[in-house]
């Protein structure tokens, strides 16, 4: 069925060709030659350009006095709001069993539709097989505009399947665009269901001085000789392989130990699950060692020494245990917690029992991921191969990744057209802790950078475009030193502030770092993870941001080279010449991360006159001030026979016919609540809001 342009024009007091331009702007097709409108079209159009009428056609009464005490504007937006807090959560409260078990049933009847966290109208329409006319329809009731290819968000999604009675699900393989940027694997992997997650192989970072032998290590583990081929002995790119120890896997990551490598190291650590940090023992401790411990210990994975060069003559296994207790690792053996194992990668003395210690710390982690979901992974090296265009060594964290998949890796995009393993052989799929070799991204993406399938090219374009525009927005430009640690601080995000500590002599350096222990509080606290003498170098910048804390310099200098590392790593550089001043800017921003203390004030008492409406979601009452006054956006206890009996928000006052924020005592004013209370006539409200007290240490 149809409806003539001219009729509906005609009804609605405007020209055809202002229809028609109208109708265009919904996302509809029509030809300036047409004539007739399907009838669903019309419908909408009719509903939206036509004067709203009152939903409640059967209390012609009520509607009114709604409507004469409500903006309906103000109205539509206030349900827009509370529907979206409520969409897609169950109403689990206040039913008796067998209700529950009604609902239960009733929901086992429904077909589950799963949907991405953003769809277009259109595909929306197709996965629930609705009109999408009439999808636009219902976005309009809830004060969205919204053509048939423009993109909603899931949260939407779930109100407009809630209004048509759907039952929809949000993907799970869906990553938030913000973990996507951040890189927090944890966040990433939380949303897998409990019941989805089956045992996979430890992920082992191989961490240490340079030259202290890991890579003749993990050379004699695999029994393949890499070092030959790169420049200088130094190992120039991460490797990631995957051996088995009775039958149980185990992949390694080689991380290089040199400086120039610093930021890679720093990125391994947050992907990996064992550290395994090699010292030699006819060395010892050395600077680097002690950096590679602190980024273990700050990604909170267990560590494992393995004390190499056993073989060697000058070797002493116990006096590096001894520096390596200075450290804070206690060797299991002197009545600590830390395994170390002697070993000669020369030799091959220790390195099986170096293996079954890493399967049995492995074991105690209870090491699990999701098998059957698309995959997520983490970039671990990438480089250009003059065959293959772009090429990334990925380790798969959670998920099974197959050829031809969609992914996104950061700022880069692309369909996985080549797929190795390990060994060089072509592979179709990849499971949980599985190292390989993609090709067919865009470009080259960064180590760390968080890759993702998605369900086809232009999704992944379109997540690569909003992570660089997020990138570009995250950086300093425009920001005052210490603006990014306040905002998380604001956010509730921080309870730790992690510091990478520089001065300019040991004495200073040992002053400030007893000053920073002095602050303490059972709620927030400072962890020193990195200190040292001298300039504020690139390591230091990345330990930074691999552990989202802040570099603090005292009477040192940030080269300008590092300046910019600062920059592309969003990391936040305080510099300091008074030891004071630096002590009493750690205790302000250490004073934000304190839960604010709530008080209640007390505003006054109203009592309910009248009860205008009471629908399903929301009442509309009628009440006098006796004392004090009231607020908007106050919250009130419902007060019968000097009994409190329930609470509740307001969310919208008026005045007559006005809005207002507040009405005192004598005045008469309209109170609307957004949910469904037992409230009657003669109750007492008292009006009271709660304040955020902000405390100090």
């Amino acid at each position: 069925m149809s409806q003539k342009i001219a009729d509906i024009a005609e009804k609605l007091g405007i020209t055809q060709k202002e229809l028609k331009g109208k109708i265009s702007e919904l996302g509809f097709e029509v030809k300036s030659t047409a004539k007739t409108l399907d009838d669903e079209i019309a419908e909408l159009v009719i509903s939206e350009l036509s004067p709203a009428e009152a939903e409640e056609e059967g209390d012609k009464d009520t509607a009114k006095l709604y409507e004469e005490i409500y903006d309906k504007e103000l109205d539509k937006e206030i349900i827009k709001s509370q529907r979206k807090r409520t969409a897609g959560k169950d109403a689990t409260k206040d039913k008796t069993p067998q209700e529950h078990e009604e609902e239960e049933n009733k929901d086992t009847d429904k077909k589950t539709i799963m949907i991405p966290a953003v769809i277009s109208v259109k595909e929306f329409a197709e996965k629930t097989g609705v009109n999408a006319a009439k999808i636009i329809g219902e976005l309009m009731k809830n004060g969205i505009l919204a053509n048939i290819n423009q993109q909603i968000d899931y949260d939407t999604a779930a109100i407009i399947a809630e209004d048509l009675g759907l039952k929809i699900k949000k993907k799970r393989d869906e990553v938030a665009l913000e973990d996507l940027f951040s890189g927090d694997l944890q966040a990433l992997l939380k949303e897998d269901d409990k019941n989805d997650l089956s045992p996979r192989p430890p992920i082992i970072s191989v961490m240490g001085h340079v030259d202290h032998g890991k890579t003749k290590i993990l050379d004699y583990i695999r029994n393949a000789n890499v070092i030959d081929t790169e420049a200088g002995g130094i190992t120039q790119h991460i490797g990631a392989y995957q051996v088995e120890r009775n039958g149980k896997k185990i992949t390694f990551l080689d991380t290089p130990g040199h400086a120039a490598f610093t930021a890679m190291r720093a990125r391994g650590a947050k992907a990996t699950d064992i550290a395994i940090l090699v010292v030699a023992a006819d060395e010892g401790v050395k600077p680097q060692t002690i950096e590679a411990m602190n980024h273990a210990k700050d990604a909170g994975i267990p560590i494992i020494v393995a004390i190499n060069k056993i073989d060697k003559p000058t070797a002493n296994v116990d006096k590096v245990k001894a520096e390596l207790a200075e450290h804070g690792l206690q060797p299991e053996d002197w009545g600590g917690k830390t395994i170390m194992t002697p070993v000669s990668a020369f030799t091959g003395e220790g390195i099986d029992t170096l293996l079954d210690m890493i399967l049995l710390v492995a074991e105690m982690e209870n090491l699990k991921a999701n098998p059957n979901r698309d995959a997520v992974a983490t970039v671990v090296e990438a480089h250009l191969d003059k065959n293959l265009g772009p090429v990334a060594t990925v380790l798969i964290n959670t998920g099974t990744l197959k050829i031809m998949d969609n992914v996104v890796a950061g700022t880069c995009y692309g369909r996985i057209k080549v797929m190795k393993d390990h060994t060089g052989k072509n592979i179709k799929r990849a499971e949980p802790a599985k190292p390989v070799v993609i090709a067919g991204l865009s470009k080259t993406p960064q180590s760390g950078d968080i890759l993702q399938v998605v369900k086809d090219e232009k999704m992944a374009r379109l997540r690569a475009t909003q992570i660089e525009t997020l990138q570009k927005g995250g950086g300093k430009e425009g920001l005052g030193i210490g603006k990014d640690i306040i905002a998380r601080i604001a956010s509730g995000k921080l309870k730790t502030l992690k510091i990478v500590l520089k001065a300019d002599v040991k004495g200073s350096l040992e002053a400030i770092t007893q000053a920073l222990n002095e602050i303490k509080d059972k709620e927030v606290a400072i962890k020193i993870i990195h200190s040292g003498v001298g300039n504020i170098n690139e390591s230091d910048v990345i330990m930074a941001s691999a552990s989202g804390g802040l570099v603090i310099g005292f009477h040192v200098d940030l080269p300008a080279q590092v300046e910019k590392t600062t920059e592309r790593e969003h990391v936040e550089v305080l510099q300091y010449k008074i030891i004071y001043k630096l002590i009493d800017d750690m205790k302000k921003l250490l004073n934000g991360l304190l839960e604010p203390e709530i008080v209640q004030i007390d505003l006054g008492k109203v009592e309910v006159k009248k009860i205008f409406y009471a629908g399903k979601k929301d009442i509309i009452i009628g009440c006098k001030v006796l004392n004090g006054k009231i607020e908007n956006k106050a919250k009130a206890k419902i007060v019968r026979a000097g009994t409190v009996i329930g609470e509740f928000e307001i969310t919208s006052l008026r005045k007559v016919d006005e809005v207002v924020t507040e009405v005192k005592e004598g005045n008469e004013c309209g109170i609307k609540i957004q949910r469904k209370m037992d409230i009657l006539e003669g109750d007492i409200l008292e009006i009271y809001k709660e304040e955020k007290k902000f405390r100090t240490l």
